[in-house]
């Protein structure tokens, strides 16, 4: 069993695996953070199931979800967590949360099966999670490396009205120490 590692003093969260019951939550912050790849409320009750242990979940002094950080280890590469998704609530972002995610989940996801390197895909225009990945492997003494893993034409449908879908940058921070 993980432990829930406190944010920081001046939001009072805390930080833990994923519940089946933050499914809904999950769902609702990636729905209204409206940068993502929405995925089916379905996907989240999974994930919360399935993916507990690669997956990081914020909660407020009430015990509310208030954000999150999803991922998996890559069968064919032991030791490399792919970050899926990482969202924030609004009136939480620029606070530190998605970092201090990111860190819990690396720290959680070490403690278990080890952590080698992070991936995460991210399109040219986030400039928020570029900076959250780049600040993360700073803070790790980690390097990063990025090239094009799904160019905009392999993707089937646009991603909003009247436009395609950007290119998706793989991330690869790494090597991870200690």
């Amino acid at each position: 069993m993980t432990t829930a590692h406190p944010i920081s003093p001046l939001t009072g969260s805390d930080i833990g695996p994923a519940q089946l019951s933050d499914g809904a939550d999950l769902w609702r912050i990636a729905r209204d953070a409206g940068e993502l790849d929405l995925n089916s409320p379905y996907s989240y009750l999974l994930w919360c199931r399935d993916f507990a242990e690669t997956t990081a979940v914020a909660r407020d002094d009430a015990g509310r979800a208030i954000g999150f950080v999803t991922g998996y280890l890559r069968p064919d590469a032991p030791g490399t967590l792919f970050v899926w998704q990482v969202a924030v609530e609004g009136s939480h972002r620029g606070t530190g949360v998605a970092g201090a995610l990111l860190d819990a989940l690396a720290a959680q996801v070490a403690a278990g099966p080890g952590l080698v390197r992070i991936e995460a895909t991210v399109t040219p225009g986030n400039v928020a999670s570029d900076r959250m990945f780049r600040s993360f492997a700073r803070r790790h003494g980690a390097g990063v490396t990025r090239e094009v893993l799904f160019p905009s034409a392999v993707f089937p449908e646009p991603a909003s009205a009247g436009g395609t879908h950007e290119p998706e940058l793989l991330y690869v921070i790494g090597p991870l120490t200690g």
